[in-house]
């Protein structure tokens, strides 16, 4: 079991974010993480991340507590926050090498993660030359430099125009399935979900509302009417 979550609940203040939430995801799965803005995700994936630490429930990722073992879950997860964190100043490679040397992982991960995302043309240049797909590209090799078992993945086709999403889409999963990965990806884009996730889970205000494959999910109907039938403000 790559990430199993148990009964999680998060309050900020008096306001409920997550609600006795629980679901686990196997190694090698694609999973869709859905929701309207305020559902949760975000907090969810901070969490399985080791950035909040503070909520009532269990979570562990590669079956490592994300409270008692927080070190060894850093090190099973790769994580592409919704506001992709870039040094626009720094070239690509020098980038990459300053948050391999944090990682304590050599050269050849550096290059090899560069080759992954197709950055090869672009490792020469500053973040800041870059279009929003490659930036969102330097974002994912950096997920990929300590090769991770589990990528949790945040908004990653957010602002990007169609070819790009689509760019980033294929990259995401080939690295997955090439590379054996396990993902958690969010997104507000159905097609994506639809075009290579094995499942969906959808939250809305904090609850676990919908957890099942893909190929079930759109036997019957699509994802949209799916997700705006669960989530719908009433």
């Amino acid at each position: 079991m790559s990430i199993k979550v148990e009964n999680i609940t998060k309050y900020y203040g008096d306001q409920k974010a997550l609600n006795k939430v629980s679901f686990s995801v196997n190694k090698g799965e694609i999973v869709g993480f859905l929701g309207p803005n305020g559902a949760g995700k975000s907090t969810m994936m901070k969490i399985l991340t080791t950035y909040i630490s503070t909520f009532e429930g269990k979570a562990s990722v590669n079956e490592f507590s994300v409270v008692d073992d927080k070190m060894k879950v850093q090190k099973s997860v790769g994580y592409l926050p919704e506001h992709n964190p870039l040094y626009l100043d720094m070239y690509v490679r020098e980038y990459l090498a300053f948050n391999a040397g944090v990682y304590k992982v050599g050269k050849s991960q550096i290059e090899k993660a560069i080759k992954e995302t197709g950055l090869s043309s672009e490792a020469h240049k500053k973040i800041e030359q870059l279009s929003k797909g490659y930036r969102q590209r330097v974002g994912l090799a950096n997920a990929l430099l300590h090769n991770p078992d589990v990528l949790i993945l945040d908004e990653p086709t957010t602002g990007l125009d169609p070819n790009q999403l689509l760019e980033i889409r294929g990259l995401i999963k080939t690295v997955a399935k090439e590379g054996g990965k396990t993902v958690l990806l969010s997104t507000h884009i159905m097609q994506e979900v639809e075009a290579i996730c094995d499942r969906v889970i959808i939250l809305n205000k904090g609850n676990l509302v919908y957890d099942k494959s893909i190929s079930e999910t759109i036997k019957d109907q699509s994802l949209e009417t799916l997700f705006t039938e669960l989530t719908i403000q009433k």
